[in-house]
């Protein structure tokens, strides 16, 4: 990774929570809440991949649409965002998977 691509990482970034940031207060707790989580549990390619700003983006038209945040998400947010990640490779998966590994070494 050069340090042309960092900078350019930090400028989506900075755009991105630009975008957050212009959120009504109530999206922008949710959304800081569902990013802890996700940074927590998430996928793997969590930082350059396309949920982050997707969530944004439904965000943004629930906004549009007049609708509380949680109207957008459901009461269960921590269950909106497993229901985002369930297909994708998680760090509890590559976890799970090394210890395999190093289980099936184990034994041999």
């Amino acid at each position: 990774m050069s340090i042309q691509d960092i900078i350019e990482g930090k400028k989506q970034w900075r755009a991105h929570m630009a975008r957050v940031k212009a959120l009504p207060p109530d999206y922008q707790i949710v959304y800081k809440e569902m990013q802890k989580y996700l940074f927590k549990v998430g996928p793997v390619d969590l930082p350059d991949g396309p949920l982050l700003p997707g969530i944004v983006d439904f965000f943004e038209e629930g906004v549009a649409a007049g609708k509380g945040v949680l109207e957008v998400t459901g009461t269960d947010v921590a269950a909106f965002c497993d229901d985002l990640i369930k297909d994708s490779r998680t760090y509890a998966d590559a976890y799970q998977e090394s210890i395999g590994k190093e289980s099936g070494t184990a034994e041999k």
